[in-house]
């Protein structure tokens, strides 16, 4: 038996009152929309949990889920290609590598090489919706069965007029908390400026209580420690004290796992 079935068995075994209440929401919605038959319980399970295992809210959800998917990533959810997110790949600003140390994979953002004025936002909306489906995949291949990853935001050279967009972060906030509920478990950022303060504090409040939790802002002086204490030297990047040589991003699926 792989450890991925294995895994998934003790999850069943352990928690019987959530995975009848998972049936339970399949039926539900299946009724809806036949759609969800393609979708495995593990992912209306984290539809239930991002609404707190109430049905009636987690139908509603997993519903408009199914809706997206069909209007954004036509042909049975197809991810999508390097050639229609290449403006966002060339400036290399997010690299999926490494693992932290529950085998989580890792995203590394350099939010001062991300400038709104250069951007389109339909392609950045793909753009959080190929990083999101490339990492997924990574969970799955890792075969540890974790089912989140985490990053690190160095925000290091972050300029409020050169690099802040809003509307660009709603979005991404947007995509992530209602197309890929509870995959997310923690964000590091570091290198704060104070100015970014002044966009945390209208961003903020878009974000649901639940997600709040994971963003974890790193004083400079706790740095080396925090990222030690969650990530080996071998996962954490050569400008973090670690081993890891960041690759170019694009493609980035040429990358390893």
């Amino acid at each position: 038996m792989d450890c991925r079935r294995q895994h998934e068995q003790e999850e069943h075994a352990g928690d019987v009152t959530e995975w009848k209440k998972v049936a339970e929401l399949r039926a539900i919605v299946q009724a809806q929309d036949p759609a969800c038959k393609e979708e495995d319980d593990r992912s209306l399970r984290r539809f239930l949990r991002a609404r707190g295992h109430n049905i009636g809210k987690a139908s509603a959800m997993t519903l408009r889920y199914l809706q997206w998917k069909r209007e954004e990533k036509p042909g049975g959810g197809a991810m999508i290609t390097d050639e229609e997110v290449r403006n966002e790949l060339v400036q290399e600003k997010l690299y999926m590598q490494g693992f932290d140390k529950q085998r989580r994979p890792l995203l590394y953002v350099f939010g001062a090489r991300h400038f709104p004025a250069r951007r389109d936002l339909d392609e950045f909306k793909r753009y959080v919706v190929y990083v999101l489906d490339h990492t997924c995949a990574r969970l799955g291949a890792a075969g540890s069965g974790q089912e989140k990853f985490a990053a690190v935001a160095d925000l290091r050279g972050w300029g409020y007029y050169s690099n802040c967009d809003i509307r660009a972060y709603l979005a991404g906030l947007e995509i992530m908390q209602n197309y890929y509920p509870e995959r997310l478990s923690r964000v590091f950022l570091i290198h704060v400026p104070y100015v970014f303060m002044a966009a945390w504090k209208v961003v903020y409040p878009f974000i649901d209580d639940n997600t709040k939790k994971k963003f974890v802002f790193v004083a400079d002086k706790d740095l080396h420690a925090t990222l030690r204490e969650a990530i080996d030297e071998n996962n954490l990047p050569e400008e973090y004290g670690g081993k890891l040589k960041l690759v170019s991003a694009a493609p980035i699926r040429s990358l390893k796992i």
